[in-house]
């Protein structure tokens, strides 16, 4: 079989998933509409690029990460790419060839401080005054400067213990400056959770015991609180012992959150359960009045959608291994003065995922969010994120924009006006591939008003690669820092 023939089985390395090997520092200016002056500051993406051909059966989550940079200053956009410069990339630069294979073959021998490579191609937030660069898998966070996109080197959270493999949704708040994060692994307590101030000391840091290793993706917090997942989806304990990674959904175990303080220690922690389900992504949380002196926490989110226990068995880890999402838009309500969860569905009709808030609004109570929305696989692992849906939760209603087949949305960012006046005063800003044209364009929209389709839209000079989640940093927070 030739390259050609192993190329063709693969999507995720064609079209609009492939790899580009050139870093370009450049200013647009081939803009259809205007581009809006009060729209000022950074939007930064991140996502697999593999920078090796490397022996086995590839995985898109498999690629190193880059970061696609656009700087908007009064009506002016520049781009910028780089890749990531992980310990892992690094080695394998040294070598001029890949070390590492993916996560669907065995894990590299000899190298039991990174059996897989952190790639760092997940997420990526501004904090203490460089992004950081998070892996889904847990690991290292790397900073980069945000001027240039160069590697400084990896976040120091605990020097007592650099092992911590740190979750890549931990969350920024954006009016403490602080950094609130989870680590997971495969050893007892199996969780920690933790806190930085925004000069990167470190406050708070407590094991968060769970009956045994866990894949949770995400967090939530609020003002006060934050909280913690334990899902029933996670890998088979006799083919982990094996050395082998299967998913299963174990359908007879609850879902379940652990709420803490956000200065809290492990003795505060209060669990509560909800209906067996897998999440990827939390919307946002906050806490509310009860009504009868207590306190509820209301968090929002898109897992997959239920059907029966017994059915999602064998449903959700095949959803997970096609990269395939039938997701909902959800609520839990968990009652600390009762302990009780009151769950319910938001959204059933439309397939949504990758949800995105004003993310000054981060852990108060917000009124939008804007999600991706999902459409079906041509193929397996080939997924589609195919426009965008706008959520009011005070109206219950929402509207979309897409533009039919052969476009492929990124995940958009929210980004507010230099002058807000309201949660929605602002744009959405992320890039789309459109298969026809064989091209990237940036696409900027009225985050009011999606439906009327974007104000601006800016061919790029190459494509930018499908890929993960992404951020917008202010002008405003860039000048501070934090």
């Amino acid at each position: 079989m030739g390259a050609h023939d192993l190329l063709a089985d693969v999507p995720v390395l064609q079209g609009g998933f492939a790899p580009v090997m050139q870093e370009l520092s450049v200013t647009l200016t081939d803009i259809q509409g205007q581009v809006p002056t009060d729209l000022n500051g950074l939007y930064v993406r991140n996502g697999p690029n593999r920078r090796f051909e490397a022996p086995g059966r590839y995985h898109w989550f498999d690629g190193d990460g880059m970061l696609h940079a656009l700087r908007f200053d009064r009506g002016q956009v520049s781009y910028q790419n780089r890749w990531i410069q992980t310990d892992g990339l690094r080695e394998e630069l040294a070598a001029d060839q890949a070390l590492w294979q993916g996560i669907k073959d065995p894990p590299r021998q000899g190298r039991p401080d990174m059996p897989l490579k952190n790639t760092a191609n997940t997420d990526v937030k501004f904090y203490a005054g460089h992004l950081l660069a998070m892996w889904y898998r847990g690991g290292a966070m790397y900073q980069v400067n945000p001027t240039d996109l160069s590697t400084v080197g990896t976040l120091t959270v605990d020097p007592q213990d650099p092992s911590l493999a740190l979750s890549a949704h931990s969350k920024v708040d954006e009016r403490t400056g602080e950094l609130l994060f989870f680590a997971y692994g495969n050893t007892p307590p199996y969780m920690h959770y933790g806190v930085l101030d925004r000069l990167g000391q470190l406050q708070t840091l407590i094991p968060v015991a769970l009956p045994g290793p866990r894949l949770p993706h995400d967090m939530a917090v609020t003002a006060h609180y934050s909280v913690l997942h334990d899902l029933p989806l996670f890998n088979d304990l006799d083919a982990l012992a094996a050395g082998r990674q299967k998913l299963k959904f174990h359908h007879h175990l609850p879902t379940r959150f652990a709420v803490v303080p956000r200065h809290g220690t492990a003795a505060q922690i209060r669990w509560f359960e909800a209906k067996p389900t897998y999440l990827y992504h939390v919307s946002n949380a906050w806490e509310e009045d009860d009504g009868c002196g207590g306190t509820v926490i209301v968090m929002t989110g898109t897992p997959f959608r239920q059907t029966t226990p017994e059915a999602d068995e064998q449903r959700l880890p095949r959803l997970l291994a096609t990269l395939e999402n039938d997701c909902v838009f959800y609520e839990w309500r968990l009652n600390l003065r009762t302990g009780h969860t009151h769950e319910r569905v938001l959204d059933d009709i439309i397939n949504q995922e990758f949800p995105v808030i004003n993310s000054a609004f981060l852990g108060h109570k917000t009124r939008y969010a804007w999600n991706l929305l999902m459409a079906p696989s041509h193929r397996p692992e080939e997924p589609r994120f195919c426009g965008y849906v706008r959520h009011d939760l005070l109206q219950g209603n929402c509207t979309t924009y897409h533009e039919g087949p052969g476009k492929w949305f990124s995940e958009a960012s929210f980004a507010p006006k230099d002058q807000p006046q309201e949660e929605d005063d602002g744009y959405l800003v992320g890039f789309v591939w459109d298969d026809h044209s064989q091209a990237s364009y940036v696409v900027v929209s009225d985050a009011h008003d999606i439906a009327r389709g974007p104000l601006a839209r800016i061919r790029l000079p190459q494509r930018v690669p499908n890929g993960f989640h992404a951020t917008w940093v202010s002008a405003q927070r860039l000048a501070r820092g934090y």
